[in-house]
């Protein structure tokens, strides 16, 4: 039998922590920055939590269910 292969773009983007939730990086934050406002950058550069609407087809892709 193979191996099931973890989906690589998946374990790129979503990290697990400790406590099991699933976090992300917050899109719109590469350029552009400057008709952004100070609010606006500063809450992007905080991690997402993945909702439970999608936390099941997530854990799927990184095969953690």
């Amino acid at each position: 039998m193979p191996k099931v292969k973890t989906n690589s773009s998946a374990k790129k983007r979503f990290k697990v922590t400790g406590t099991g939730e699933i976090t992300y990086q917050k899109s719109f934050k590469r350029h552009i920055l400057t008709k952004k406002s100070k609010k606006r950058k500063r809450d992007l550069a905080k991690k997402g939590l993945v909702g439970p609407a999608n936390k099941d087809f997530v854990q799927r892709l990184l095969r953690l269910k």
